[in-house]
């Protein structure tokens, strides 16, 4: 591991106070580290001291691995900046469940430990990418479309591969990935979906008709999602970081990546045991 970048939530004091601890205890080991400006702007000049200061579109260039210090959101930002760089990332969790962010701070040097001495697995998963307006955005957890500056509800039809699914008329409708199982879909009755599993889950907000259900589909297709009816506007969005907006009859393709993230894991837990832990499905296990 020759070169470790910091990304932190600067948002959140835990998050700043735990990568000034984190830089503190590379630098024992020796070992590379690059921060973002803007992190640096939150740290005393003793933590930065020979650490190299550049910007986050810049860590692809340079970084082999990014360590990111807050909760899933901060994991979903910092996937956004390097998503075509193929660097893996280790989520540092300061925040509250932290499905993406797995690793604890009380845990932290150990962590560290690991990741330099190559004690750990990555996995890969699967993102979403669409082309609106000429840009291209990719989504790590999910897009959705939803309702914009008004209580009315919008109708989307949803085609895969040109055939028609269905016309939602709901609050909106999720298009979520495996990873992004966990997340809003699963706030709105998805189902958890293995990350492993090669599907896509259509996952309608708060939908008119009660027979209008999650739907899961293989994700070698292309999901296509048009705003007939609207009393207003609706946004585009990518992981609640990123926003468009949409105007009745416009239309967003929606397909399998050929870009991925990479996550460093525990090397000895599994998926499983991960949600038995975030869930508390264990919770009353042995009486």
């Amino acid at each position: 591991m020759n070169t470790i970048a910091i990304y932190a939530n600067t948002n959140k004091e835990q998050a700043i106070y735990w990568s000034s601890r984190a830089l503190q205890f590379l630098r024992t080991q020796d070992v590379r580290c690059i921060i973002s400006n803007t992190l640096a702007e939150f740290l005393s000049d003793d933590s930065t001291a020979n650490v190299e200061k550049i910007s986050v579109d810049e860590f692809e260039k340079f970084a082999d691995v990014v360590v990111c210090f807050g909760g899933d959101g901060t994991m979903l930002s910092a996937a956004q900046k390097i998503i075509r760089g193929d660097i893996p990332l280790m989520g540092i969790n300061v925040g509250k469940l932290g499905f993406l962010a797995e690793f604890s701070v009380t845990e932290l040097e150990e962590s560290l430990l690991s990741l330099i001495n190559g004690d750990y697995r990555i996995v890969d998963r699967a993102i979403l990418e669409t082309t609106y307006k000429d840009e291209t955005m990719y989504a790590f957890n999910e897009f959705v479309i939803e309702k914009y500056n008004s209580s009315k509800m919008i109708t989307i039809r949803a085609s895969v591969d040109g055939h028609l699914i269905a016309d939602y008329s709901a609050d909106g409708i999720i298009l979520t990935t495996p990873t992004g199982s966990t997340a809003y879909s699963l706030s709105n009755g998805g189902p958890i979906i293995a990350p492993s599993a090669e599907v896509f889950c259509i996952t309608p907000i708060a939908p008119h008709s009660l027979t209008l259900r999650p739907l899961i589909i293989p994700d070698s297709l292309e999901i296509t999602l048009e705003l007939i009816s609207s009393g207003s506007n609706a946004l585009l969005v990518a992981d609640g970081l990123i926003q468009k907006e949409l105007t009745t009859g416009e239309r967003v393709s929606i397909k399998r990546s050929s870009f991925g993230v990479k996550l460093i894991k525990h090397k000895d837990t599994t998926y499983f045991e991960l949600l038995r832990n975030k869930l508390l499905w264990s919770a009353g296990a042995g009486g």
